[in-house]
């Protein structure tokens, strides 16, 4: 009887639980993914910076080696071999208000846990964003997102040179500096205003935040003057104001407009908060809404809901505006091209009490 080679005998492949034995006892590597997986290094280097281009059983079988050794990328050292990091910039003009509190969702629940979110606020001047962006470059940054669409020269300098895709969302613009997911300011301003004219109202007063490096407020208006002309309306200057923020500028904005003769019939306040000031203040002077004064308000929440009465007001889906541009910044990084680089996302007018 021969003798058995125990050296031929077929050997059994390593369990996950054996394999991520000595992985786990010295630090886990991307080797030793790669070897659990059955796949290359650079095919595990591709699953981690660009998923969307690994196939998606191949993909299943290295996040299943990753859990299973305990690998823990190394994004810094990712970062120096690629230039880039994992990490995308989002700019806001406040973080103190609420109105970006839902795109800032979007985008962060769209990146998921691949890819971690920095947040600066511009305090509503250009040079801050320029601030902002200049210092998200120089931690490189892989994406920026931006709620302006108006910017200092520098700033598109900037990003243009750095070669990274950027999503503008504040204002549906014709030329982004590369890529931009919103709605038309100008549109949802001219369709209030219509919306109030076909309500009976004619001496229809607007407020607005300061036009002054604000292209949001510029179209609001540019769209209820538009609107104004196109149904044979006067143009009044007295009641078209430029108000501070906040509720004490709704407030005092409706009491300067109470005291214009001819007496106006509705305004239309171009914030969430600037029409619950107006609201609060004629409340307050019992001056009956709708009655005595219509009021309609932009950026509809719950506040404006729950008020009373309630403000009719314009409704943005800011929390898909985020989620869109996390996508389209997603699609570009993983070497995608998006379906559009201009993606409009509309907006709803919500009727209510106060018309």
């Amino acid at each position: 009887m021969g003798k058995i080679d125990n050296s031929r005998r077929a050997r059994k492949k390593p369990t996950a639980a054996k394999a991520a034995g000595p992985a786990a006892a010295r630090g886990a590597r991307m080797t030793d993914v790669a070897r659990l997986a059955e796949v290359s290094i650079m095919t595990v280097s591709r699953a981690l910076r660009h998923p969307a281009v690994v196939d998606p059983e191949t993909l299943k079988r290295i996040h299943g080696a990753i859990n299973a050794t305990g690998y823990l990328p190394n994004r810094i050292a990712g970062s120096l071999a690629s230039q880039r990091s994992n990490i995308v910039g989002l700019v806001v003009p406040s973080l103190r208000n609420s109105l970006f509190a839902e795109t800032v969702k979007g985008v962060a629940d769209t990146l998921g846990a691949d890819f971690d979110l920095m947040i600066a606020d511009s305090g509503y001047v250009l040079d801050g964003e320029e601030t902002a962006v200049a210092a998200f470059l120089s931690q490189r940054v892989c994406g920026i997102v931006l709620h302006n669409t108006k910017h200092t020269p520098r700033t598109r300098r900037l990003i243009q040179s750095a070669g990274i895709p950027c999503v503008e969302t504040g204002n549906l613009v014709r030329r982004p500096i590369d890529m931009v997911a919103s709605f038309s300011n100008r549109k949802a301003a001219f369709e209030m205003t219509a919306f109030l004219v076909g309500k009976g109202y004619r001496r229809i007063a607007f407020v607005s935040l300061p036009l002054r490096d604000n292209d949001r407020a510029r179209e609001r208006q540019s769209g209820y003057l538009q609107a104004l002309k196109q149904f044979g309306l006067p143009v009044d200057r007295r009641i078209v104001l430029e108000s501070t923020p906040g509720l004490r500028g709704g407030a005092h904005a409706l009491i300067e407009l109470m005291k214009v003769r001819p007496k106006i019939e509705a305004v239309f306040l171009t914030g969430d908060v600037l029409a619950t000031g107006a609201l609060l203040e004629a409340n307050r002077n019992g001056w009956l809404v709708p009655d005595t004064i219509a009021i309609a308000g932009s950026d509809d929440n719950e506040l404006q809901e729950c008020v009373s009465p309630a403000l009719t007001s314009l409704r943005f889906p800011r929390y898909d505006i985020g989620c869109t541009a996390a996508s389209m910044l997603l699609n570009r990084i993983s070497g995608n091209l998006p379906a559009a680089h201009i993606v409009d996302l509309g907006f709803q007018i919500i009727p209510r009490q106060s018309t």
